[in-house]
């Protein structure tokens, strides 16, 4: 059983920052790889970013490359998304994500229920 606990979503005025973290506890088995999808209001869900667990390689959507940083803490089997230079488009439900980078594609296996990030205009 795999539960996965997001936080640090609010409210932030454009160009403001946000730091979300996400907890995970139980066993992931291959599944540990990490990674964030977020949902936009009237949109269908998309991958924002990933990271590997084993030598912390980020992937990134073009969209937010250069703001955000993917970042991970094994010890505490966390995952991080500093979210920097924020715009009215990046407001959505962030998604936290268990599971396996593989060549070039992320497979998310295990969501997390998800942190609300506003942005404002």
């Amino acid at each position: 059983q795999v539960q996965l606990v997001e936080s640090g979503g609010g409210l932030v005025q454009a160009g403001g920052s946000l730091r979300l973290s996400c907890a995970a506890s139980g066993r992931t088995f291959s599944s540990r790889d990490m990674g964030w999808f977020r949902r936009a209001p009237g949109k269908e869900r998309e991958f924002v970013a990933a990271i590997s667990w084993s030598d912390g390689t980020p992937h990134y959507v073009d969209s937010v490359k250069g703001r955000f940083t993917i970042s991970r803490d094994n010890a505490k089997n966390t995952v991080y998304l500093q979210m920097n230079s924020l715009k009215p488009e990046d407001t959505a439900v962030y998604y936290c994500t268990c599971g396996l980078y593989s060549g070039s594609n992320y497979y998310a296996r295990f969501w997390g229920q998800g942190t609300q990030v506003t942005v404002s205009s």
